[in-house]
């Protein structure tokens, strides 16, 4: 209460002394702003990297050195070939321990969160990611707990896990073997930022559908990720498949329960979350997946506050000053109302002429001050801005085709199952095995084809919507 109070002096005072009439763009930082720069963290320091990590000192047969971080990567650089065989639990499924050897250990990231490594599984020669956090002993850890439930292919799978000693007395750390993917939207969106030229849109299109997937299902599981951002949304730049990733600020939301509302990087925080809101929605997510999307239209973001405040400035120069029954909406405790009265901008005008009207649009419905409002995961998905997605001749530039974005399960199917006959085009309900698409990641479970034809069945569909 005490920040909010703080923070209600701070905004009025902020917004009156700043010039909000002018009607160009406000000033923003570009794609390629340096990675210390609020808001463009590297990937490797969001813990999102290129999708893993590995243990610093995983086992006694793992050799770790001094280092600043404290997690021996200089030792393991030169280690690199080394072969470390743990003990570890599988991400899914019974509790099952089981010896897991890797190789070709080198650091790609660390951060207040910890490290993150890249490794080789011995068995499959898989490449996996390895993030390695101290684990507070009198805690469960709250990543482990959300991850071991979320099963979907636009969510970087967990597969497997395990603890390793630290070189302190009773230090234990926690490691996450996850999928390892090789780019993020963040650094695909900055090449083209570098070289000058703006990200083709059919892979905004193919890159934010399979955001709105991910976020539908772990919505729909009672989970909120609270960080959604490019750094956090790994891809592969060949097959453009999208693997949302980072759950470290992710959290089961109950309705009742207060939440911090300092949460989320700044440039894609939502509104409420500025006006100090704790009982928010996963609706938060929405909002900063609106940013993202707005950020690789305009190859920089939309709303690039200096701080917490000015973040509400930046808004404000876009969507207009807030009325007071949307600022009660974000947070019914904000009774201060000291702002200047701004117009909103005009929506064609934020982006640059020759931006498709239906991603406008899109954004618009995204970027609401009040939560509810803005449109549900799935709706997005239906949205006319990614019909182009749902023709059967769609291809990637390169002219392979699109990962596969229809392959809905039960769970997915119930979850608004009015927009089911808009989200399966007709051509979609009678796809193969994805294994014949010769493009789609083995960490989808070889059970789930078989849910997948069952709940794409033209009976089953119009069944469920009656």
């Amino acid at each position: 209460e005490a920040r909010v109070s703080v923070g209600q002096i701070q905004v009025g005072s902020a917004l009156s002394h700043i010039d909000m009439s002018g009607s160009g763009r406000p000033r923003t930082s570009s794609f390629a702003e340096p990675p210390g720069a609020p808001g463009a963290v590297s990937a490797a320091a969001g813990s999102s990297v290129t999708g893993g990590i590995s243990a610093g000192k995983s086992g006694a047969s793992q050799a770790t050195g001094s280092s600043s971080t404290g997690f021996g990567n200089l030792k393991l650089a030169r280690d690199s070939g080394k072969v470390t065989t743990v003990v570890a639990t599988p991400g899914q499924g019974p509790d099952r321990p089981q010896e897991v050897s890797y190789t070709d250990i080198k650091v790609i990231g660390n951060g207040s969160f910890g490290v993150v490594y890249q490794a080789r599984l011995i068995d499959s020669q898989e490449m996996v990611a390895i993030k390695k956090v101290l684990q507070d002993k009198r805690f469960k850890n709250r990543e482990l707990q959300i991850m071991r439930k979320l099963d979907h292919c636009n969510i970087v799978r967990l597969r497997y896990f395990f603890y390793s000693s630290g070189e302190k007395k009773d230090e234990v750390y926690l490691n996450l073997v996850l999928d390892f993917v090789p780019e993020t939207v963040y650094r695909v969106a900055r090449h083209f930022n570098k070289a000058k030229t703006t990200i083709p849109i059919i892979y905004v299109k193919v890159y934010m559908y399979q955001l709105f997937r991910s976020l539908a299902y772990i919505h729909s599981q009672g989970v909120c990720h609270r960080d959604i951002k490019p750094q956090n949304l790994l891809v592969d730049p060949e097959t453009a498949i999208l693997k949302l990733c980072d759950f470290g600020s992710a959290k089961q939301l109950v309705r009742g329960e207060p939440n911090v509302s300092y949460i989320c990087s700044r440039y894609y925080r939502a509104p409420e979350l500025i006006f100090g809101a704790t009982d928010y929605t996963s609706n938060i997510d929405i909002w900063s997946a609106g940013c993202v999307l707005a950020e690789l239209l305009l190859g920089q973001p939309i709303f690039p506050g200096d701080s917490g405040v000015d973040q509400l400035v930046e808004i404000i120069k876009v969507l207009g000053t807030p009325t007071r029954e949307q600022i009660r909406e974000m947070n019914p405790n904000y009774t201060e109302f000291k702002f200047p009265q701004i117009k909103a901008h005009p929506w064609t005008k934020v982006f640059k002429p020759r931006t498709p009207p239906e991603a406008i649009s899109l954004c618009s419905r995204l970027l609401e001050y009040t939560p509810v409002t803005r449109l549900s995961p799935l709706e997005a998905c239906a949205h006319a801005f990614f019909e182009e997605l749902r023709q059967p001749t769609a291809r990637l530039p390169s002219g392979r085709e699109l990962p596969l974005l229809f392959n809905f399960s039960p769970v997915e199917l119930s979850i608004q199952p009015q927009l089911n006959s808009t989200l399966i085009p007709p051509h979609a309900r009678a796809q193969t095995s994805p294994a014949s698409h010769g493009m789609y990641n083995t960490s989808y479970p070889t059970n789930a084809y078989y849910m997948f034809r069952s709940c794409l069945l033209d009976d089953y569909i119009f069944t469920r919507l009656g």
